[in-house]
């Protein structure tokens, strides 16, 4: 009569073979699930730029624009002082008066932290850069957005604002 089976052997291999390829498997989940929160704080950075850019952009260009907007002319242009002329965030009236701030957590144009994005913060600057875009240093201005994300990431989102 012949028996059937498995030797020991045999059975030692199998669960060797069998445990390397799990432990593939979840090394492989591990990566995937570590990086799953990726494209949600990249949508939520992108969100809180705009929101920040059109802020910023709707402002006069220069502290000396004229009532009803226009151009401002260059000697006018201070590109030297960026930053808040004695305002605060909800009285900023220029887009220079943006260079340097700092929010974490992030707000809103009133200085109200915005809901739902802890642990982000945004940075911002302003500078004179007309030689950037082939016009007068003084007419445009960059503005660069630095939003991190919980994870660390830094996200960074560029604009010009021309003097028009």
């Amino acid at each position: 009569m012949r028996q059937s089976g498995v030797t020991l052997v045999e059975l030692i291999i199998t669960i060797v073979v069998l445990g390397i390829a799990i432990a593939g498997v979840v090394g492989a989940f591990a990566v995937i699930s570590g990086r799953s929160a990726d494209p949600l704080n990249q949508t939520r950075a992108i969100t809180l730029s705009q929101l920040y850019m059109d802020e910023i952009l709707t402002r006069y260009y220069d502290e000396s624009t004229p009532v009803g907007g226009g151009k401002v002319p260059s000697a006018e242009v201070d590109c030297a002082s960026a930053g808040p002329d004695g305002e605060t965030r909800p009285t900023f009236d220029d887009a220079d008066d943006y260079n340097g701030l700092a929010d974490a957590p992030p707000a809103d144009s009133s200085g109200t932290s915005l809901s739902g994005y802890g642990g982000f913060s945004v940075s911002v600057s302003v500078a004179c850069a007309g030689s950037e875009v082939s016009v007068a240093e003084e007419d445009a201005k960059r503005v660069d957005i630095t939003v991190t994300d919980p994870s660390g990431q830094d996200w960074l989102f560029t604009a010009y604002r021309a003097n028009f």
